[in-house]
């Protein structure tokens, strides 16, 4: 597997930055009601990451060292006005939706994560795709968050969108999973899920013949200075 097909793949299922770093947790229990809210901030979010990864990426032998986080919020934060701005503009009805959570995408622990410990470091290319699958992992994660909050909580998918569909009549809505307590609920399903699938145990292997379950493992700290 080549660099740039790395960035992709660690972004989306081997470090995903919801399911498996557990990071951006506020925007994601707060915004995913609905898969179309989800798949916005998401992708908004995906804009911002990639943008910024490649002009810090860009500028990262230009900026001191001791001002560098803040020049990234600065960056940052510029481009997240101009997201929100076009947003508000063209998508009105995702700008209500999403509301206070599009400018905190300015403080998401993703983005200044990713600018300090990867593209401060890297080519502007490989940044660029290191932002693409940190973001489409993040959107993904939202999206299968928000599917499952409203399919089960509303009786509706895609509702807002011309693409609104809903389930039959008889059933009734389980409403607990539009409030805040669902949030919490179906992420801990679908991270339960995938530790049951293994998918995030492979991410955590550290040396040979480790099985990657570290939360059950006594030898914590001997995996971390054997692969140090």
């Amino acid at each position: 597997m080549n660099k740039y097909a790395e960035r992709l793949y660690n972004g989306i299922v081997k470090e995903n930055p919801t399911f498996i770093l557990m990071l951006g947790m506020c925007p994601t229990l707060a915004v995913t009601t609905s898969a179309f809210n989800g798949l916005g901030m998401g992708l908004s979010t995906m804009v911002v990451l990639v943008v910024s990864n490649l002009l810090i990426s860009a500028l990262r032998n230009i900026i001191p060292d001791k001002v560098r986080i803040p020049a990234y919020i600065v960056v940052v934060a510029s481009l997240v006005t101009i997201v929100q701005l076009l947003i508000q503009a063209y998508i009105p009805v995702l700008y209500d939706a999403l509301g206070l959570y599009i400018p905190l995408i300015v403080v998401n622990c993703i983005i200044l994560g990713r600018a300090e410990a990867y593209a401060s470091k890297n080519s502007p290319g490989l940044s660029v795709f290191d932002g693409l699958g940190m973001g489409f992992g993040f959107s993904i994660a939202l999206t299968c968050i928000g599917f499952f909050r409203e399919l089960i909580g509303a009786g509706t998918l895609l509702s807002g969108t011309p693409f609104a569909m809903s389930l039959p009549e008889a059933y009734e809505p389980v409403s607990i999973f539009v409030l805040a307590p669902g949030a919490f609920l179906v992420l801990a399903l679908i991270i339960a899920f995938l530790n049951a699938m293994n998918i995030q145990h492979n991410g955590n292997k550290k040396v040979e013949g480790c099985d990657g379950n570290c939360a059950s493992c006594g030898q914590s700290q001997g995996c971390t200075d054997a692969k140090n």
